[in-house]
């Protein structure tokens, strides 16, 4: 059974920061397309960050700079480090994996940026 869990949001003040985590198991996300997608309230899911299984990354505008995806391949792990978050990044965070048919999401995890 294949299961991706996300962990690490909270509240921050704004210029604060966050590292969210997606521990995969029963795939191989070295393997896969991956992502992290954020949803606001009232707002469609929109991809934040993404990698590809070759390591190449790529970002919405709006988070260049300030955000980072990476991987461990050992922990079959996905990171987002997120750094001077605004309150525009609240969110409900979650992780994907996709691969030729098979696409995979996380059950999610809430961000909040506030003071």
């Amino acid at each position: 059974q294949v299961q991706l869990v996300e962990s690490g949001g909270g509240l921050v003040q704004p210029g604060g920061s966050l590292r969210l985590s997606c521990a995969a198991s029963g795939i191989a996300i070295s393997t896969y397309r991956t992502g992290w997608y954020r949803q606001a309230p009232g707002k469609q899911r929109e991809l934040v960050a993404a990698m590809t299984s070759g390591g190449t990354t790529n970002y919405v505008d709006s988070v260049k700079g300030r955000f980072t995806i990476s991987r461990d391949n050992a922990k079959n792990t996905l990171y987002l480090q997120m750094n001077n978050l605004r309150p525009e990044d609240t969110a409900v965070y979650y992780c994907n994996a996709v691969l030729l048919w098979r696409d995979y999401w996380g059950q999610g995890t809430q961000v909040t940026v506030s003071s």
